[in-house]
Order: structure tokens, then sequence, then C-alpha cells
């Protein structure tokens, strides 16, 4: 592939055709047409899924630019730490303690002056910043975007010296780390859940006796803070930290007020393989918040192929239907490659064909057919059209054909007559090329608010 189109590739954002061109030879340090190198592309774009191609491939993090930076020292202006943190793997052993010493001297500058100050800085421009709300490439957390004067940064600057002092063994205490989320305010911030990723990192007795005093502080924000603590750390090493987990956690569930911390809670116990969490998730599937009911379905304990309690199908039909569509697509998750659906199952995914999100529906289409269930024909019919180039993995699209492949391949009847639904006409999805819609929040417990 030449580097024109793996220019044009990186440009898209689609990391799997990236991919394949650097797979074919296509040079990783190709630069545009205005001499900047691939990379320095992704980051500009703060594409972690092609930045992440591209080094795979072997790109260089620190190759010289004209202006004297990295492409390392660029996704730390950008403020995304998770990008930052991509580049720092491939590069953080060859790093000098000078380059270290700049790396976090632009990040201290840019955290304490603030994004929007620091990007009128560095352009100089004037005038109104464009802000909007942006999730990162890797669907853990979230940032404001700030634009002016043709420059773009995320508003993650704290996030991204939280983890440039971890890489560098620049150890914070517990009190600064919890004060940089606690500025924040908000619980899906990228500022607050890598305080948290780095607190979770330690665990020890230090950081589980923290948990414990914030767990009855009066600031739900720093409930919210303890209790994402404790999912963090079953997230990391739930078979050491489980037993601890489930007595802060079980008894937490029932007095926590506050609907943000108490969804993190939920979330938490998700972790914990205890008989009690399911009453805890039973008693929590009527609650006014959709935050706590979106977790209740993975409270639900099964097995491989069934539900164990006798009130789960019941359940989960209603949130189904819950007016809070996040709420609906937590259940479509939970069920679309379930293997145990019986009719209940089906019938519920068949209620998500109709969904307004288009993933919720590509997902209830994937699940009826891998039921062997004919309304999946139907389904695949009310996806909509689907640009296929921008999906890594067509598998999920292509499930209805397959449903139909199989019905073909079935042995005809006795009568010799061909069942009438072999010849149900199905519409594939890679007829279409438009953008997929929004994708489906609220199906990861971990990532909640």
């Amino acid at each position: 592939m030449s580097g024109h189109q793996l220019v044009a590739e990186v440009r898209a954002g689609r990391a799997h055709l990236v991919r394949e061109a650097l797979w074919a030879g296509a040079d990783p340090e190709t630069t545009d047409a205005d001499g900047a190198p691939v990379l320095c592309v992704a980051v500009a774009a703060f594409d972690g899924h092609v930045a992440e191609a591209l080094l795979d491939a072997g790109a260089d993090p620190l190759r010289p630019l004209p202006d004297g930076s990295t492409p390392l020292l660029r996704a730390v202006i950008s403020g995304n730490a998770a990008l930052t943190a991509a580049l720092l793997g491939q590069a953080a052993d060859r790093l000098t303690g000078g380059d270290r010493a700049g790396l976090l001297a632009y990040a201290r500058r840019w955290c304490g002056t603030g994004a929007e100050a620091g990007l009128r800085l560095a352009t100089g421009a004037t005038g109104p910043v464009v802000r909007r709300r942006v999730p990162d490439d890797f669907g853990v957390t979230a940032y404001d975007m700030l634009t002016l004067g043709g420059m773009s940064v995320y508003d993650g600057h704290g996030a991204v010296l939280t983890r440039l002092e971890a890489v560098f063994g620049v150890y914070r205490p517990f009190d600064v780390l919890l004060a940089r989320a606690l500025a924040r305010a908000d619980g899906d911030h990228a500022d607050w859940t890598e305080a948290v990723a780095v607190l979770a990192e330690r665990s020890g007795a230090e950081v589980w006796g923290r948990v414990a005093a914030l767990r009855s502080a009066f600031d739900p924000l720093r409930r919210m803070f303890a209790a994402d603590l404790v999912r963090h750390l079953l997230a990391l090493d739930a078979d050491s930290a489980e037993r601890q987990a489930a007595e802060i956690l079980l008894p937490w569930a029932a007095e926590e007020t506050d609907p943000a911390a108490l969804a993190s809670v939920l979330s938490g116990l998700t972790y914990v393989d205890d008989p009690a969490t399911e009453s805890v998730g039973l008693a929590h599937r009527a609650h006014p918040d959709p935050r706590v009911r979106m977790v209740v379905p993975s409270l639900l304990h099964r097995t491989r192929y069934a539900y164990t309690h006798p009130e789960a199908w019941n359940v989960l039909t209603a949130l189904a239907r819950d007016p809070d569509t996040r709420v609906r697509a937590a259940v479509c998750e939970l069920l679309y490659e379930f293997e145990g659906w019986g009719p209940a199952g089906a019938d519920i995914l068949a209620g998500f064909l109709s969904e307004g999100d288009q993933l919720v529906r590509i997902k209830a289409v994937y699940g009826l057919a891998l039921a062997d269930d004919a309304r999946c024909v139907e389904g695949a019919r009310q996806i909509g059209p689907v640009d296929r180039s921008d999906w890594s993995d067509t598998w999920l699209l292509d499930a209805a054909e397959r449903y139909k492949q199989r019905r073909l391949d079935e042995p005809l009847p006795q009568s010799g007559k061909p069942e009438e639904a072999r010849y149900l006409p199905v519409q594939a999805p890679h007829q279409a090329v438009v953008q997929v819609e929004g994708d489906s929040a609220g199906a990861d417990p971990i990532g909640i608010r």
C-alpha cells in the first residue's frame, strides 16, 4: 500500500485498515503532505486505536520533530491520558532524566493554567472557545475537548500528570490524588478515573483503610470515589480483593442514598461472588435512578445456560421495557451472547429490534440469529444502513446472513417441500454505506454514572 493510502486511512480513523496497510508493508514513519509523521496525525486526532496500530508497527514516539517536540510530547500537550500512556509504553525505557523532567513540566504547566488558558497561550487567539464533551477512544472515561485558533486539546492534563508521575515513580500521597479527582467533581472525567486507577494499582493496607474512612464521608463525591476505588481494586485483582470488598460493599449497598455512589457500589458487587449480591440487585430493580437500575441485570447470577433466581427473567423483561435507553441497552448487552435464552430471552431480544440505538438493534439481531430464531431475518431489515468499512470485525453484522445460510443447508422436510422460512428475504447489512449511529452507553457497569 502506498504512503498516500496509509495517510488517508490514518486520517479516516480506521485502525483496522491502518493495521492491514502496515502488515502489507506500509512504513509506520510515513509523513503527510505537510511533513507530519502519521503518528502525529493520530495524536492530533486523539485517535488512540490508530496510534496503537502505528506504535505496534514500530512508529517512534520519540522521533524529533522540526519544532523541537516529539509525538510523545504532543500527546502530553493534547491532554489525553490514554493516548499519552500508549505512546509512553513504547518510550519509557528510552527516556533520560531530562526527558522525564521536561514531560512533567509540560503536564504541570497545562494542569496549572487549565486547558482553556493554555490553549489561548499556545495559539495567541482570542474569541470564544468551542467546548464539547467527548468519550475517549477506549470507552472508559470522558473529557471536554476545547478548540480555538485551529488547535484542539482535551482538558485531561491532570490525568496526564497523574499517569506520568506513576510511570516515572513520582509518589503522590493519597490526598493529593483525591484532591485532583474532587477538583473535577465528575466521576466520568479522566482526571477522576486516572486518580482512581493509580491508587488502585498501589492497593495495600493504606488504600483499604482510606476506603473504609471515605465510605462514611458526608460528601457523596468522596463516597463515590471510595466506591470507584473498590471497583478498580476488584477489576485488577478480584481474588485478593473480593473478601474485603464484600465486607465493605454489601452493607454499604443497603445504606447508600446518593444514586451515583450507589451505582458505583453495585458495580463493584458485580465482581463479588457472593449469593447476597443477587438479593441486593433485586432490591434495587425499581430504583428511581436509571444509573442504579442499569446495574441490576449484571447482579443476577447465572450459569452458562440458565439464570439461577426464579424472578430473574421477570426482572429482565421489566428492565427491557425501562423508559431509559441506557437500562434497555444494558439488558441487551447482557443477553445477546447468552447461550441460555429460551423463549423468554428471545422475546426480550426481539423487543429490541425497533430500538433507537442502532448498535442495540445489531446485537439483538445477532442474539436472535445465534438462537436460531427466525425473527432475526426481519430484524436485519430494521438495522438500517451501516458503513462496514468502519467495522474491524463484521461478524455481528452478518448474523442474519449466517442464519439464512444455515436454514438453506438444512435437509429438506420429508414432504420434499422447502420450508417457507428458507426463502424469507433478508437485507444484507453490507449493502449500505453510512455511519453507524451512536454507541450504546451503559452496557458496562464499570463505566456508569
